[in-house]
């Protein structure tokens, strides 16, 4: 959506009772030695036996939406159990699911372009929406034609169902950094705020951001793309990458660090020694919860689409090509329905910080809707949403070099 160096955490973490100690990201490799120790991970919990006939739902996905709560309901319900496994990101996820860990869970959550690719690999199978009545409450701005992410690229199967949204937008100090300073991809390379800048350790999203405001400066992010389709920060040309590798390098003496989690990045700024840095707007609604109580003074905003444009996301709940059971299936829908039900949303709203998808904007305070950007939700046509680097390797080597100089 822990959101560390992964992507949308959150300091609750919700451990539902059939969790274990052993979780996935413990024991999977690539590799045999791998895919032999989750043969022998799946035994027991994972699976039905005959001396039970509950069914076992097992998703893979960001640990901050592991909510007891909603489990134990679940469970109670549809009377089955359910056990999470949890992943630091996309690329994470999609690893595992690529070693076998289709046969291992049932559904996974993914965002931006990952739905598709998992579908184009057949690690996943079709999301029949008939099947979720609930779909109904989303936001238009989160469902086709708005918004054709879950749809299979030139094709009509639905990939995926939504989940919540953002941004990985600007939080800033406004009693240090003016709003036309902050509302720019360049304020994290303005050397005017050297010495309180910050950016978070995810070589992806660092050379994304760096690649829409040189190719807005280039002037390259309207033009004809060399793949024909429209501009995306995660496929930049060979010049494109080199211009991000000068600004990145031009970065590190503004900065006070690269954070690894959210609670860092958070005392950071409660102290004032870090005034704007990207992050998911979790830590600046904490932060403005604690002005609006009183219990602070600290006067922070968040940049959801910056001028030149901005990173976005849409997670979501997908079924893994591994269900193959009919009676599987129905409970994987199930509970993708359970989610997407109004209060539900709320509570993932209130207790998690996160933005759903679903409209519950009259079962939620002020402060939520407008922190959330439950009036905004168009903005996500306006993000650049996540994705794999178009080439790993040649990012990877860009990072290095940038880490080097």
């Amino acid at each position: 959506m822990s959101k560390t160096t992964n992507q949308k955490s959150d300091s609750q973490k919700n451990t539902p009772a059939t969790e274990t100690t052993m979780t996935r990201r413990t024991v999977l490799k690539k590799g045999a030695l791998g895919a032999a120790v989750l043969a022998t991970a799946s035994v027991g919990p994972w699976v039905r036996t005959s001396h039970s006939a509950q069914l076992e739902l097992r998703w893979l996905g960001w640990e901050h939406y592991n909510v007891k709560k909603l489990t134990s309901e679940f469970e109670k319900k549809y009377n089955c159990k359910v056990s999470a496994g949890f992943f630091d990101g996309n690329s994470e996820c999609y690893n595992k699911l690529r070693a076998g860990g289709t046969k291992d869970f049932d559904l996974f959550m993914a965002d931006g372009f990952w739905p598709r690719l998992y579908f184009k690999q057949g690690l996943s199978q079709p999301t029949n929406y008939t099947k979720l009545p609930n779909i109904k409450e989303c936001f238009p701005s989160f469902l086709p034609p708005n918004y054709n992410l879950l749809k299979e690229e030139n094709g009509t199967n639905m990939v995926a169902a939504p989940n919540c949204w953002g941004g990985y937008g600007f939080s800033y100090n406004k009693d240090k950094i003016a709003k036309e300073d902050a509302e720019t991809i360049y304020c994290l390379f303005n050397p005017k705020f050297k010495g309180h800048l910050s950016t978070s350790a995810r070589f992806e999203e660092n050379i994304a951001l760096a690649g829409i405001l040189v190719c807005y400066r280039m002037g390259t992010i309207n033009k004809p793309r060399p793949d024909g389709k429209p501009f995306n920060p995660y496929v930049l040309t060979d010049a494109e990458l080199a211009e991000c590798k000068k600004l990145l390098i031009q970065q590190k003496p503004l900065l006070v660090t690269r954070w690894n989690d959210e609670d860092t990045l958070e005392r950071l700024f409660r102290a004032q020694v870090v005034w704007a840095s990207p992050e998911w707007s979790g830590i600046y609604r904490r932060i403005e919860f604690d002005r609006l109580d009183g219990k602070s003074k600290l006067n922070f905003a968040h940049v959801l689409k910056p001028k030149e444009g901005g990173l976005g996301w849409v997670d979501t709940w997908g079924i893994t090509a591994g269900v193959k059971d009919s009676e599987k299936l129905e409970l994987c829908h199930k509970w993708i329905n359970f989610r997407l039900k109004k209060e539900n949303m709320v509570y993932v709203a209130k207790e998690i910080g996160w933005a759903p998808t679903v409209d519950v904007r009259d079962m939620l305070p002020e402060r939520y809707v407008r922190t959330l950007f439950l009036n905004q939700t168009d903005s996500i046509k306006d993000l650049y949403q996540f994705d794999a680097p178009s080439s790993p390797e040649k990012w990877e080597r860009v990072w290095s070099e940038v880490e080097a100089a």
